[in-house]
């Protein structure tokens, strides 16, 4: 069976044929972590990463969940959220189910040096914020060219 290759609208010069297979492989390792319940039977939640001039922000959807049912750790350049979406107490039965409880984690290894000393984490309106400042080494710098 043939499926229809879907990709998105970019401009052709801009077109990375290596990025799709990244997103393939990101898209299956998603589907695999639903059907397995992930390492360790944590899940992993839906997040962005971006890259500022001057840091990395890591972006994590945990809607429902309190700020005390989460972890946010930094080794080294690794970053790990974990936490719990925990089970609300009900009544009556399910007709029908589709909202994840239980054990979540999430890492994200960051490409260069950071400042430690100044992570700052916050988690509002259902999306936890992780801003990961860079180091000195790691940001860029304008290089002076001299000589005639």
């Amino acid at each position: 069976m043939t499926l229809p290759a879907v990709r998105p609208s970019r401009s052709p010069d801009r077109w990375d044929p290596f990025r799709e297979f990244e997103d393939l492989y990101r898209q299956l390792g998603r589907w695999m972590d639903t059907v397995s319940g992930g390492p360790d039977g944590a899940w992993s939640p839906s997040a962005d990463v971006s890259e500022t001039e001057d840091a990395y922000l890591v972006e994590v959807e945990l809607p429902g969940v309190r700020r005390e049912d989460v972890a946010v750790e930094l080794a080294g350049g690794e970053l790990a959220i974990s936490g719990e979406f925990k089970e609300k107490e009900r009544q009556g039965l399910f007709r029908h189910r589709t909202r994840r409880t239980g054990r979540f984690a999430y890492r994200v290894t960051l490409p260069r040096e950071v400042d430690a000393d100044a992570v700052a984490a916050e988690l509002a309106d259902g999306v936890l914020t992780v801003r990961v400042p860079k180091g000195e080494a790691a940001r860029p710098r304008r290089i002076a060219i001299t000589g005639r």
